[in-house]
Protein backbone atom coordinates (compact mmCIF):
# COMPACT_ATOMS: atom_id res chain seq x y z
CA UNK A 1 0.00 0.00 0.00
CA UNK A 2 2.42 2.54 -0.70
CA UNK A 3 3.13 4.75 -4.23
CA UNK A 4 6.31 6.79 -4.47
CA UNK A 5 8.23 8.53 -7.14
CA UNK A 6 12.33 9.53 -6.08
CA UNK A 7 14.18 11.99 -8.22
CA UNK A 8 17.87 11.48 -7.13
CA UNK A 9 20.89 12.91 -9.01
CA UNK A 10 24.30 12.37 -8.11
CA UNK A 11 27.70 13.59 -8.91
CA UNK A 12 31.15 12.84 -7.91
CA UNK A 13 32.25 16.75 -8.11
CA UNK A 14 30.22 18.01 -5.84
CA UNK A 15 33.26 17.29 -2.97
CA UNK A 16 34.67 20.17 -4.34
CA UNK A 17 31.89 22.29 -3.93
CA UNK A 18 30.81 21.39 -0.41
CA UNK A 19 27.93 19.43 -1.51
CA UNK A 20 26.78 16.00 -1.15
CA UNK A 21 27.42 13.55 -4.05
CA UNK A 22 24.11 12.51 -4.19
CA UNK A 23 20.76 14.61 -3.46
CA UNK A 24 17.67 14.10 -4.40
CA UNK A 25 13.33 14.11 -3.43
CA UNK A 26 10.84 11.47 -2.62
CA UNK A 27 7.21 12.38 -3.79
CA UNK A 28 4.95 9.89 -1.52
CA UNK A 29 1.64 9.28 -2.60
CA UNK A 30 -1.68 7.62 -0.98
CA UNK A 31 -1.88 4.38 -3.07
CA UNK A 32 -5.92 4.70 -3.68
CA UNK A 33 -6.27 8.29 -4.79
CA UNK A 34 -2.87 9.50 -6.04
CA UNK A 35 -3.19 12.68 -4.13
CA UNK A 36 0.18 13.37 -3.23
CA UNK A 37 1.08 12.89 0.14
CA UNK A 38 4.55 14.40 1.19
CA UNK A 39 7.59 15.66 -0.69
CA UNK A 40 10.72 14.45 1.47
CA UNK A 41 14.33 14.61 1.41
CA UNK A 42 15.69 11.86 -0.74
CA UNK A 43 19.32 12.22 0.23
CA UNK A 44 19.27 10.84 4.02
CA UNK A 45 16.70 7.84 3.02
CA UNK A 46 18.92 6.83 -0.12
CA UNK A 47 21.85 6.60 2.82
CA UNK A 48 19.78 4.34 5.43
CA UNK A 49 18.14 2.11 3.18
CA UNK A 50 21.03 1.49 1.84
CA UNK A 51 22.63 0.42 4.85
CA UNK A 52 19.47 -1.10 5.85
CA UNK A 53 19.62 -3.58 3.01
CA UNK A 54 23.02 -4.54 3.14
CA UNK A 55 22.36 -5.25 7.08
CA UNK A 56 19.49 -7.77 5.48
CA UNK A 57 22.16 -9.43 3.36
CA UNK A 58 24.48 -9.38 6.30
CA UNK A 59 21.85 -11.55 8.08
CA UNK A 60 21.70 -14.31 5.76
CA UNK A 61 26.14 -14.49 3.87
CA UNK A 62 27.18 -12.31 6.97
CA UNK A 63 29.22 -14.53 10.14
CA UNK A 64 27.47 -15.20 12.61
CA UNK A 65 29.16 -13.25 15.26
CA UNK A 66 32.12 -10.61 13.48
CA UNK A 67 34.29 -9.02 15.83
CA UNK A 68 36.26 -6.75 13.92
CA UNK A 69 34.53 -5.29 10.35
CA UNK A 70 36.11 -2.77 7.83
CA UNK A 71 34.44 0.20 6.42
CA UNK A 72 36.33 1.62 3.08
CA UNK A 73 35.09 5.13 1.80
CA UNK A 74 34.06 6.89 4.77
CA UNK A 75 31.88 9.08 3.59
CA UNK A 76 27.84 9.53 3.46
CA UNK A 77 26.81 5.14 2.73
CA UNK A 78 30.22 4.19 4.80
CA UNK A 79 28.68 6.15 7.96
CA UNK A 80 24.98 4.03 6.96
CA UNK A 81 26.25 1.46 6.65
CA UNK A 82 28.69 1.54 9.70
CA UNK A 83 25.49 1.96 11.29
CA UNK A 84 23.60 -1.09 9.71
CA UNK A 85 26.90 -3.35 10.97
CA UNK A 86 26.71 -2.36 14.58
CA UNK A 87 23.06 -2.47 14.73
CA UNK A 88 22.86 -5.82 13.26
CA UNK A 89 26.13 -7.29 15.05
CA UNK A 90 26.13 -5.53 18.89
CA UNK A 91 28.76 -7.48 19.26
CA UNK A 92 31.48 -5.83 17.22
CA UNK A 93 34.38 -4.37 19.06
CA UNK A 94 36.78 -3.37 16.23
CA UNK A 95 36.19 -1.02 12.98
CA UNK A 96 39.14 -0.81 10.48
CA UNK A 97 38.55 2.38 8.62
CA UNK A 98 40.36 3.61 5.43
CA UNK A 99 39.85 6.48 2.75
CA UNK A 100 42.35 8.10 0.09
CA UNK A 101 41.02 11.28 1.43
CA UNK A 102 42.72 12.02 5.13
CA UNK A 103 40.30 14.57 5.85
CA UNK A 104 37.38 12.00 5.61
CA UNK A 105 38.99 9.41 7.61
CA UNK A 106 39.33 11.90 10.40
CA UNK A 107 36.23 12.89 10.65
CA UNK A 108 34.42 9.55 9.99
CA UNK A 109 36.65 8.38 13.40
CA UNK A 110 35.82 11.57 15.41
CA UNK A 111 32.08 11.30 14.60
CA UNK A 112 31.97 7.45 15.20
CA UNK A 113 33.84 7.47 18.69
CA UNK A 114 31.06 9.96 19.58
CA UNK A 115 28.21 7.82 18.42
CA UNK A 116 29.42 4.25 19.17
CA UNK A 117 30.82 4.18 22.71
CA UNK A 118 32.55 1.05 23.62
CA UNK A 119 34.04 -0.11 19.84
CA UNK A 120 37.40 1.05 18.84
CA UNK A 121 38.06 2.95 15.31
CA UNK A 122 41.25 2.34 13.76
CA UNK A 123 42.24 4.54 10.86
CA UNK A 124 44.51 1.86 8.81
CA UNK A 125 47.71 3.19 6.91
CA UNK A 126 46.34 1.65 3.81
CA UNK A 127 43.40 -0.77 2.37
CA UNK A 128 45.39 -3.94 2.79
CA UNK A 129 45.56 -3.08 6.39
CA UNK A 130 42.28 -2.29 6.57
CA UNK A 131 40.51 -5.69 5.18
CA UNK A 132 42.67 -8.30 6.00
CA UNK A 133 41.75 -8.94 9.35
CA UNK A 134 37.91 -7.99 8.99
CA UNK A 135 35.15 -10.18 9.17
CA UNK A 136 32.38 -8.11 7.07
CA UNK A 137 33.97 -5.09 4.59
CA UNK A 138 31.83 -2.26 3.38
CA UNK A 139 33.67 -1.07 0.60
CA UNK A 140 31.62 2.77 -0.24
CA UNK A 141 33.45 4.69 -2.55
CA UNK A 142 33.18 6.02 -6.21
CA UNK A 143 31.24 3.88 -8.57
CA UNK A 144 33.68 4.48 -11.92
CA UNK A 145 32.43 2.53 -14.81
CA UNK A 146 35.81 1.40 -15.47
CA UNK A 147 37.48 1.42 -12.10
CA UNK A 148 40.66 0.71 -11.20
CA UNK A 149 40.93 -1.96 -7.79
CA UNK A 150 42.79 -1.38 -4.89
CA UNK A 151 41.46 -4.40 -3.21
CA UNK A 152 42.79 -7.59 -3.87
CA UNK A 153 40.43 -10.97 -3.75
CA UNK A 154 43.28 -12.83 -1.47
CA UNK A 155 43.02 -10.20 0.84
CA UNK A 156 39.21 -11.10 2.37
CA UNK A 157 40.19 -13.53 4.39
CA UNK A 158 38.13 -17.11 4.72
CA UNK A 159 34.80 -17.01 6.65
CA UNK A 160 34.58 -13.10 5.61
CA UNK A 161 31.96 -10.92 3.88
CA UNK A 162 32.51 -7.93 1.07
CA UNK A 163 29.56 -5.70 0.67
CA UNK A 164 30.55 -3.17 -2.03
CA UNK A 165 28.04 -0.29 -2.48
CA UNK A 166 30.39 0.76 -4.96
CA UNK A 167 29.16 -1.24 -7.69
CA UNK A 168 32.39 -2.78 -7.35
CA UNK A 169 34.15 0.16 -7.85
CA UNK A 170 37.34 -1.13 -5.16
CA UNK A 171 37.32 -4.96 -5.14
CA UNK A 172 39.17 -6.55 -7.68
CA UNK A 173 36.74 -8.43 -10.38
CA UNK A 174 38.50 -11.82 -9.49
CA UNK A 175 36.78 -11.69 -6.14
CA UNK A 176 33.39 -12.12 -7.47
CA UNK A 177 34.35 -15.04 -9.51
CA UNK A 178 36.23 -16.64 -6.21
CA UNK A 179 33.33 -16.52 -3.25
CA UNK A 180 31.42 -19.00 -2.43
CA UNK A 181 28.27 -17.61 -2.82
CA UNK A 182 27.49 -13.75 -5.10
CA UNK A 183 24.03 -12.32 -4.43
CA UNK A 184 22.77 -9.12 -5.90
CA UNK A 185 19.38 -7.05 -4.64
CA UNK A 186 18.04 -7.72 -8.01
CA UNK A 187 18.94 -9.22 -10.98
CA UNK A 188 17.33 -6.77 -13.97
CA UNK A 189 19.26 -3.91 -12.41
CA UNK A 190 22.43 -5.62 -12.20
CA UNK A 191 22.11 -6.85 -15.97
CA UNK A 192 20.93 -3.35 -17.25
CA UNK A 193 24.16 -1.62 -15.50
CA UNK A 194 26.50 -4.09 -17.12
CA UNK A 195 24.53 -2.81 -20.62
CA UNK A 196 25.86 -0.11 -19.63
CA UNK A 197 29.88 -1.08 -19.09
CA UNK A 198 29.44 -1.47 -15.42
CA UNK A 199 29.83 -4.96 -13.92
CA UNK A 200 31.98 -6.46 -17.06
CA UNK A 201 33.84 -8.94 -15.19
CA UNK A 202 31.45 -9.59 -12.77
CA UNK A 203 29.95 -13.44 -13.27
CA UNK A 204 26.04 -13.48 -12.57
CA UNK A 205 24.94 -13.65 -9.26
CA UNK A 206 23.98 -17.05 -7.69
CA UNK A 207 20.61 -15.61 -5.96
CA UNK A 208 18.89 -12.06 -5.50
CA UNK A 209 18.37 -11.02 -1.79
CA UNK A 210 14.89 -11.43 -2.01
CA UNK A 211 15.05 -15.21 -3.24
CA UNK A 212 17.36 -16.02 -0.15
CA UNK A 213 15.38 -14.43 2.26
CA UNK A 214 12.04 -16.38 1.03
CA UNK A 215 13.80 -19.25 1.99
CA UNK A 216 13.84 -20.43 -1.92
CA UNK A 217 17.58 -20.26 -2.35
CA UNK A 218 20.55 -20.47 0.36
CA UNK A 219 22.45 -18.27 2.02
CA UNK A 220 25.95 -19.19 3.76
CA UNK A 221 25.98 -22.79 4.32
CA UNK A 222 29.24 -22.91 6.48
CA UNK A 223 31.30 -20.82 8.48
CA UNK A 224 34.21 -21.01 6.29
CA UNK A 225 32.41 -19.42 3.34
CA UNK A 226 34.03 -16.01 1.51
CA UNK A 227 30.19 -14.25 0.52
CA UNK A 228 29.39 -11.28 -1.18
CA UNK A 229 26.42 -9.00 -1.65
CA UNK A 230 26.30 -6.14 -4.33
CA UNK A 231 23.50 -4.14 -3.19
CA UNK A 232 22.95 -1.78 -5.81
CA UNK A 233 19.50 -0.26 -4.14
CA UNK A 234 15.92 -0.67 -5.42
CA UNK A 235 13.16 1.95 -5.53
CA UNK A 236 11.21 -0.19 -2.94
CA UNK A 237 13.31 0.39 -0.64
CA UNK A 238 13.35 4.19 -0.48
CA UNK A 239 9.35 3.45 -1.18
CA UNK A 240 9.30 1.44 1.65
CA UNK A 241 11.87 4.08 4.38
CA UNK A 242 9.79 6.83 3.26
CA UNK A 243 6.47 5.30 4.01
CA UNK A 244 7.85 4.89 7.46
CA UNK A 245 9.28 8.10 8.03
CA UNK A 246 5.77 9.69 6.92
CA UNK A 247 3.59 7.50 9.52
CA UNK A 248 6.17 8.47 12.52
CA UNK A 249 6.04 12.06 11.18
CA UNK A 250 2.24 12.32 11.50
CA UNK A 251 2.28 10.07 14.81
CA UNK A 252 4.65 12.73 16.70
CA UNK A 253 3.11 16.03 14.35
CA UNK A 254 6.04 17.09 12.95
CA UNK A 255 6.45 18.29 9.14
CA UNK A 256 4.85 21.45 7.62
CA UNK A 257 1.15 21.64 5.43
CA UNK A 258 1.66 22.65 2.08
CA UNK A 259 -1.15 23.95 -0.17
CA UNK A 260 -1.94 21.98 -3.46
Amino acid sequence: DIAAVKWVGGNEANLERGLPNITGLIVLNDPETMVPLAIMDGSWITAMRTGAANAVAMKYLGPASPRTVAVVGCGVQGRSNLLAMLTRYPGIVRVCCYDVIPQALVAFIRDAESSHAGVEFVAAAGPREAVEEADIVVSAGPSPKHPTPYLRADWLKQGAMAAPVDYMGAWDAQLAAEVDLLITDDHAQMDYYRSKGYFADIPRPNADLGEVVAGLKPGRERSDERTMSICMGIAVDDAVTAALVYERACAAGIGVELPL
